[in-house]
């Protein structure tokens, strides 16, 4: 039997899964994301986690295909980590480094672009091969999959669609520093503040006035129960996500988009919301885009770190 390891390396947690060569999970666990010491310790834990997992498992080493990891930061295709801030990592070629404490073949990944190959083999974009996952968290991620293999990009920076400018003159900072990105209106911190503004316009009564702190899931649960403020932000949430979609949809012509992300959890509701803005401004050539939800969870990085080495 053939294995091959997939890590998907969080600012908590690293999360490991041992998979057979044809991508059936046989074991997974999580070790610590130890940062101290600029992140020295996080390679050589996540090697003795699965050296120490070989021997549990009595796996030689020519029974391994590779280790696949997902990491918090710009990857390029050599495997040179450009910069990992929430580890504290500066620029170097994890893939080498690595290589030489685990003693197995290793490819390296932006976690978000993994896990748009883990959604694609496994999950929501299933029997597809050119897939664009975008993941609606605290800001907005994206993975772009083309052929079946990720868009890294030159500097490993493909996929960042969270950062296309979709509206002029937004005074509230971008978490990149600029003004108007795609992810200022489309995350979930994206919902509260169209909900907080169109609560500021309007007089009228709303239960998310009654809420001390509103999220996402607020804002949405209202919705659906006819909240006449929420259906509104609903609403506006929607036509900027159409939008910004509609744009990316047009560049690399997806198959299927895949929704991902706390905010996707509201549901299909999501579907309806956004395409009508999407219709109306994506490229008559990729209107028959499907739309799905992400259906991996936690597990969608591993899946997809692994996918490097199963062709």
């Amino acid at each position: 039997m053939k294995y091959v390891f997939g890590v998907d390396l969080g600012g908590t947690t690293v999360k490991i899964g041992l998979l057979d060569i044809y991508g059936n999970m046989q074991d997974v666990w999580e070790i610590p994301t130890r940062k101290g010491d600029g992140g020295s310790h996080i390679l050589p834990d996540i090697a003795e986690a699965i050296r120490g997992k070989m021997t549990e498992k009595n796996i030689e080493d020519s029974e391994v295909a590779g280790v696949g990891i997902g990491v918090p930061g710009a990857v390029d295709s050599n495997g040179n980590v450009l910069q990992a801030v929430n580890l504290g990592w500066e620029k170097f070629n994890l893939k080498e480094e690595f290589h030489s404490m685990v003693k197995l073949p290793v490819k390296a990944g932006n976690d978000a672009n993994v896990a748009a190959l883990g959604e694609c083999w496994k999950g929501g974009g299933k029997g597809y091969s050119n897939m664009l996952m975008a993941t609606l968290g605290t800001g907005v991620g994206g993975g772009i999959i083309i052929d079946g293999r990720i868009l890294n990009g030159a500097t490993g920076s493909g996929g960042e669609i969270g950062h296309i400018h979709l509206q002029d003159g937004e005074n509230d900072v971008c978490g990149c520093g600029n003004h108007g990105c795609f992810e200022q209106y489309a995350s979930a911190t994206g919902a509260v503040r169209i909900a907080k503004r169109v609560l500021e316009k309007s007089d009228a009564e709303s239960r998310l006035r009654d809420l001390e702190e509103i999220t996402a899931k607020d804002i949405f649960d209202l919705a659906k129960e006819g909240d006449e403020l929420a259906v509104e932000a609903t609403k506006i949430y929607g036509d900027y996500l159409g939008r910004g979609l509609a744009a990316v949809a047009s560049t690399i012509n997806p198959e299927i988009i895949v929704l991902g992300g706390g905010v996707s959890k509201c549901g299909e509701i999501l579907f309806d919301l956004l395409k009508p803005s999407f219709e109306k401004y994506v490229f008559s050539g990729c209107k028959d885009c499907k739309f799905a939800l992400a259906e991996l969870g936690n597990d969608a990085g591993i899946y997809g770190a692994a996918k490097m080495f199963i062709d």
